[in-house]
């Protein structure tokens, strides 16, 4: 079995609630596995803090629900633990149906999802096998997401989300303890 020892220790809750705090990074994250590596480089955790609660809480343009089944495709896609848990919890908060996240996992075979769902799934996937979204899936997202606000922001979310299943991988983050792993079923990729 892989070691699956973080590559950066984490710091204690304390710690980073402290380290948030000089920061300027909402308490709210400074408990998470994620931010309790990152606030050992408290610039970085701070920009990518601003990024997430730009796209998450303030001056979001995307529908949350598109946007959690964008970020559950990649959690699924580069088989990302952390991601994949993390977001499912956040998904049932917004009363995303449990189905329709599942569907992700093989989204082609799904009955269960809409039009804008497999457009942005398309995107979702072909940046991430490709890097960029093709010109027929570009306008079938644009045939559901009607202002530049969106459509940029499919983009960045698609882009931040990778990033951070990627450093989430490649630090080794830990679930928070006590978190169940690939919800509902313990199934991974």
């Amino acid at each position: 079995m892989a070691d699956e020892t973080p590559r950066v220790p984490l710091l204690s809750v304390t710690e980073a609630e402290a380290a948030a705090g000089k920061a300027g990074i909402s308490e709210q994250m400074a408990p998470l596995s994620v931010f309790r590596v990152l606030l050992r480089h408290p610039d970085v955790a701070r920009e990518l803090a601003s990024t997430l609660t730009t796209l998450l809480f303030q001056g979001n343009k995307l529908d949350a629900r598109l946007r959690e089944l964008i970020i559950m495709r990649i959690g699924w896609k580069t088989k990302s633990l952390y991601e994949w848990t993390q977001h499912w919890r956040v998904a049932r908060m917004l009363d995303i149906p449990e189905a329709d996240l599942v569907a992700t996992r093989d989204w082609k075979n799904a009955s269960c999802l809409s039009d804008a769902d497999r457009a942005i799934l398309a995107a979702t996937d072909e940046t991430l096998d490709d890097g960029m979204i093709s010109d027929a899936t570009w306008a079938a997202c644009a045939a559901h997401l009607k202002t530049a606000e969106e459509r940029i922001e499919l983009v960045v979310a698609i882009g931040n989300w990778t990033l951070f299943s990627q450093l989430l991988k490649s630090l080794r983050i830990p679930l928070e303890d006590g978190v169940v792993a690939w919800p509902p079923d313990g199934e991974k990729p």
